[in-house]
């Protein structure tokens, strides 16, 4: 068996085995999305956490799997066209999730300084001056 060979062999055998974990992720993403229905706040955060650290080791993948000169020097341009599209529809999706999001919880912020409820044990002012990550745009 020439090298050549050998190495598909083993390519095709790892890209199996990551197809067969995102399945077992995935199915177990569905029987636990039922069981949330009834989640306590803690319950809601941690799973999507989970969701969130699960979505960023696929995305870290996916990126390096278009950086690599063999993937890419094989993938036709119809693959290219499907994944483009379907990337484009997840970050419009995730865009309009975080700005519906974000502006419903600082409508509701408002609201709950103006009539005196927020939490003085929750709000701890900030030394540091500098601006988190999630709310600075750096363009």
């Amino acid at each position: 068996m020439s090298s050549v060979s050998e190495f598909i062999k083993l390519f095709a055998n790892n890209l199996t085995n990551w197809v067969e974990a995102q399945k077992t992720f995935l199915d177990s993403a569905k029987s636990i999305e039922q069981e949330l229905e009834g989640a306590d706040r803690l319950e809601l955060i941690l799973a999507t956490r989970a969701a969130f650290a699960h979505m960023i080791k696929t995305i870290e993948a996916f990126d390096k799997w278009l950086q690599d000169p063999f993937i890419i020097g094989h993938m036709p341009r119809e693959m290219l066209v499907d994944i483009q599209h379907n990337v484009w529809d997840i970050l419009k999706k995730l865009l309009e999730l975080d700005i519906k999001h974000t502006s419903e919880f600082r409508d509701m912020l408002l609201k709950l300084a103006e009539s005196g409820k927020l939490n003085p044990i929750l709000f701890a002012p900030r030394e540091e001056t500098r601006r988190e990550d999630r709310f600075h745009i750096s363009y």
